[in-house]
């Protein structure tokens, strides 16, 4: 037979237990119930920054309360990031991250477990790099350049937006897979690196469709492939990697949703529900593409495999290329 205190005892622990029962639906049908908060690592005006506030416009509309997007730009993403990491797990603080955030997994040593303390909630895009090339190197395709390369053993100077970015990753990810030697060089960021390959200073860069475009079209630059398993919708006569003869090479950005790890599911459930709805919407959908992006959705688990896989991926090539960042 139960004492009183251990009677006492069991009877506080299910009450406990009744009162979370009741109020994992009491969060979702009163959630949001205040403004909603989307925290972008970067700047404003760069492409992580515009797709926030594309979401932010729509996700106001159906959620019924404001979305404001917060720019916390700083070391690679890390500042932004943390903010979120240690934000209290209610549903009020999002991260919208590109593929830097699994780049920064595979480089740094973090102050937190990028597959624990934040959760997926919902990929928005991808957007697809190409690789393009000065008019004077001479090779119209990638089984040219490889040839060109192997002929020509460390005399193809490749630029990057920076030691440890994505375009350096994809850059070492073809001369691995491709057993040649090319040229690094970093430069602090998209702007002078273009600047340098439309002056011949540099023979390649992988960059964004939408960036290249406009060179692409006058001439100045020549797109070799993109970098995507599907070719980009922007430039579909544009070959991928991996038609090309590189089989399995994909290093594409991407752009989705997390939120602190413990966030309720009923939460996440309900953002991964309504960024999918907008996703489909034919009026969001010509924005994306607008901006170069290919609309994705999927679940939360989708996402999180994509983000895990990544993560793998380049934690290969910085181990391969010993790359290092002080």
């Amino acid at each position: 037979m139960l004492s009183l205190p251990k009677l006492r005892v069991l009877l506080v622990l299910s009450l406990g237990m009744l009162a979370g029962l009741l109020a994992a639906p009491t969060v979702a049908q009163t959630y949001p119930a205040r403004p909603v908060r989307i925290v972008v690592p970067f700047s404003p005006g760069g492409g992580t920054d515009i797709l926030a506030r594309l979401i932010a416009q729509k996700l106001t509309q159906s959620l019924g309360q404001q979305v404001i997007v917060d720019n916390r730009p700083g070391a690679g993403s890390r500042i932004g990031t943390e903010i979120v990491v240690r934000a209290t797990p209610d549903g009020y603080t999002f991260l919208m991250v590109s593929a830097t955030y699994a780049v920064n997994a595979a480089i740094y040593r973090l102050d937190f477990d990028p597959a624990k303390d934040l959760l997926p909630v919902a990929q928005m895009a991808s957007v697809p790099f190409v690789l393009v090339a000065h008019p004077s190197l001479p090779a119209s395709n990638v089984k040219e350049l490889i040839a060109l390369a192997k002929a020509k053993p460390g005399q193809i100077i490749y630029a990057s937006t920076g030691n440890g970015s994505s375009p350096h990753l994809a850059g070492e990810l073809l001369a691995m897979m491709t057993n040649v030697r090319m040229v690094h060089v970093p430069y602090k960021g998209g702007g002078p690196a273009m600047i340098d390959l439309l002056s011949g200073q540099v023979q390649l860069l992988f960059n964004t469709v939408v960036q290249s475009l406009p060179h692409i079209n006058s001439g100045r630059l020549k797109p070799l492939a993109v970098g995507s398993l599907k070719r980009s919708s922007v430039l579909p006569q544009v070959m991928t990697i991996d038609e090309s003869g590189v089989r399995g090479y994909d290093v594409t950005n991407w752009f989705g949703l997390l939120v602190p790890g413990k966030t309720p599911q009923s939460i996440v459930a309900r953002i991964n529900r309504d960024v999918v709805q907008h996703l489909q919407a034919a009026d969001f959908k010509a924005q994306l593409v607008k901006q170069g992006a290919e609309p994705a959705g999927g679940t939360p688990a989708d996402f999180g495999k994509l983000i895990r896989g990544d993560i793998a991926k380049f934690s290969r090539i910085v181990k391969a290329a010993g790359i290092r960042i002080e």
